[in-house]
């Protein structure tokens, strides 16, 4: 899932190389923090959020099917 997540964020933004994400695994839950240039943060979020929310969608299916939660956080 973080690789997936590095996937995304790098096909968003200008400087990809910019981009970290960083896993905490726990029994049930798996939390993701997302580094980014700064000047690339509005693009991560997107207008409204709908970037980081739609981000967010993809991961906690992808987390449900392994039957866990996932919680993605902009780290700034």
């Amino acid at each position: 899932m973080k690789s997936f997540v590095e996937y995304i964020v790098q096909a968003l933004v200008d400087r990809p190389k910019d981009v970290r994400v960083t896993g905490i695994d726990g029994d049930r839950t798996a939390i993701f923090e997302l580094r980014c240039n700064p000047q690339d943060l509005g693009k991560v979020i997107g207008k409204r959020g709908q970037a980081v929310s739609a981000i967010r969608t993809l991961l906690n299916t992808m987390a449900a099917k392994q039957g866990r939660k996932a919680m993605l956080e902009i780290v700034e």
